[in-house]
């Protein structure tokens, strides 16, 4: 879903002022993609690794080992603006991150680019393909506590504690069916 904004001012030559809303989209035009990671082309996944690494360990700060070998077994969404990746997850049937549940992970977005809603949109594509790729179920994520008011908006809900992953404050979340 785009937002829209816009105004036009026409100014008659009778001085008259008249003012007409014009809908303009105020978001950019993200084309999403998902492939299994055998399927990504050596571009594609180092802009993964390169987004990842620009958001998870430079900016916040975190050494960790990004690459967990997990991505193997993921299907892997892109967000891309032209040609640089502006968006990324992971995305996993049930079990194979959660015990009865399916999973979106490694959730980011780029620096140069947040406030558009694309973040929102990211989360929507993703759980739209975890619904076309492995059907409708729960969806359980890891999220850093601090982001817990946007993934409440996109539909989950804590399920258990505080817990610390790699030295950052995270909470269980679960997106009911």
């Amino acid at each position: 879903m785009q937002k829209y904004i816009g105004i036009a001012i026409i100014i008659r030559k009778d001085f008259g002022l008249t003012l007409i809303f014009v809908l303009m989209s105020n978001l950019p035009n993200v084309k999403w993609i998902t492939k299994e990671f055998s399927q990504l082309s050596p571009n594609e996944l180092y802009a993964i690794l390169r987004l990842r690494s620009e958001v998870f360990v430079v900016e916040q700060n975190c050494v960790f080992l990004d690459m967990d070998n997990n991505d193997q077994k993921a299907y892997h969404t892109m967000g891309w603006l032209a040609d640089e990746l502006v968006a990324t997850t992971r995305l996993f049937s049930e079990g194979q991150m959660y015990e009865g549940y399916q999973s979106i992970g490694r959730v980011v977005g780029s620096p140069r680019h947040r406030g558009l809603g694309i973040g929102k949109d990211l989360m929507q594509y993703s759980i739209q393909e975890c619904e076309r790729l492995y059907g409708k179920s729960p969806i359980k994520i890891g999220a850093q506590l601090y982001l817990k008011k946007f993934y409440n908006e996109q539909g989950f809900e804590q399920s258990g504690e505080m817990y610390y992953e790699d030295a950052i404050e995270h909470i269980p979340m679960i997106r009911p069916i």
